[in-house]
């Protein structure tokens, strides 16, 4: 999920007005319960353009709410003068049987936790995807179960349940939801889909479309393409990252494959986002496992390299207003500056991940700083 930022900076204001004020939650909008449509249809009008936003003052101080300590938290680096301060949400599955969307301050303590229901426990994987809207709300995808909206009071506000959802989910300045699907995807699923407030798909794409062809048809792990991310850019595009084919499509709004990118860079990329000068930032989990900017002539223009295994997978990168980029691994969520140095680390503790397999489902998936 991207953030621009403009849309931090309202943010920011939401989280502080939220946390200066003890007053009861407003009360849920009414719950929209949808299932896909079998054959959407192209929309006469092109989906609404993310715009492109302006630079927002950065500074070094802020006011932040008091937390409380976890445990299985440590905050291993903080460096305020380089930090850029804020809040960070983030879903946290180390417990299976507590599986959670929490909201952190600068001192790592939480200060605001949504703890899934009972029902909803099993479909954190892959990618329990969150994003804190506009409105103090909080977006998450559960994977194979749907995309929710809940309010600070935690009450559903709205949902849209489709077991052909995996990965990731933004909404879109129209109010619309731009969703991805690869855990488990085949040729014939719509490997994303815009549906709008009421649950009607609006808009997809089907990756066979492009892709129909060697050497794509015998791939196959985890699903055909595990498309993983999907992002509405300002020219009314699509960016779709396919991790099993190690590139990113950019198509328009008709679903005709513009370009595609990072073809002999990426391997099972996550999370790529165009940044303002045209430059793509995304994950690499595969060699080397590091956040990764690259030109669009695919020069390498900047990179951080993680080479502890513990931190495997590397699966989400934001750069954020005063150009730090925060990186989420399986075990640690990290700030660095433009020139390498960490300015924040927050690490899990007194948690040890049994097998590789245990890492994607337990460990940190994505993680935004507000």
């Amino acid at each position: 999920m991207k953030i621009s930022p403009v849309f931090t900076a309202l943010l920011i204001v939401t989280a502080l007005l939220l946390a200066g004020c003890n007053q009861p939650a407003t009360p849920a909008t009414p719950v929209t319960t949808v299932s896909p449509s079998p054959s959407p249809e192209l929309p006469s009008e092109v989906p609404t353009a993310v715009p492109t936003a302006s630079p927002v003052p950065v500074t070094t101080t802020s006011v932040q709410p008091a937390g409380t300590p976890d445990p299985n938290l440590r905050l291993e680096t903080y460096v305020p003068e380089k930090a850029w301060q804020g809040m960070t949400v983030l879903a946290d599955n180390h417990d299976l049987s507590r599986p959670r969307i929490i909201e952190v301050n600068m001192k790592g303590e939480i200060t605001w936790e949504y703890d899934l229901p009972a029902e909803l426990r099993t479909y954190t994987n892959p990618g329990l995807d969150t994003e804190p809207l506009p409105n103090g709300n909080i977006l998450f995808l559960l994977p194979r179960n749907g995309v929710y909206e809940i309010t600070r009071g935690k009450q559903v506000a709205w949902k849209y349940l489709d077991p052909k959802v995996s990965h990731d989910a933004d909404r879109l300045p129209n109010g619309n939801t731009l969703i991805a699907f690869g855990g488990g995807d085949t040729m014939d699923d719509m490997q994303v889909k815009e549906v709008n407030p009421a649950g009607t798909i609006v808009w997809s794409w089907q990756a066979k479309s492009a892709f129909n062809h060697a050497p794509y048809l015998g791939i196959s792990t985890e699903g055909w393409t595990h498309t993983n991310a999907v992002t509405r850019l300002s020219n009314g595009n699509t960016l779709v990252s396919l991790r099993n084919f190690n590139l990113i499509a950019e198509v328009d709004p008709s679903g005709k494959l513009v370009r595609t990118l990072c073809e002999g860079l990426c391997r099972e990329q996550h999370d790529p986002e165009v940044q303002a000068n045209g430059n793509i930032l995304f994950a690499n989990h595969g060699n080397p496992q590091a956040a990764i900017e690259m030109a669009p002539d695919g020069t390498v223009v900047w990179q951080y390299t993680i080479s502890d295994q513990k931190a495997w997978p590397v699966r989400d990168v934001n750069r954020l207003p005063n150009g730090n980029t925060l990186i989420t691994g399986a075990d640690r969520i990290i700030e660095v500056t433009p020139d390498n140095e960490v300015a924040w680390a927050l690490r899990l503790s007194g948690v040890t991940f049994g097998s590789p397999q245990e890492a994607p489902a337990r460990g940190f998936y994505k993680a935004v700083r507000f």
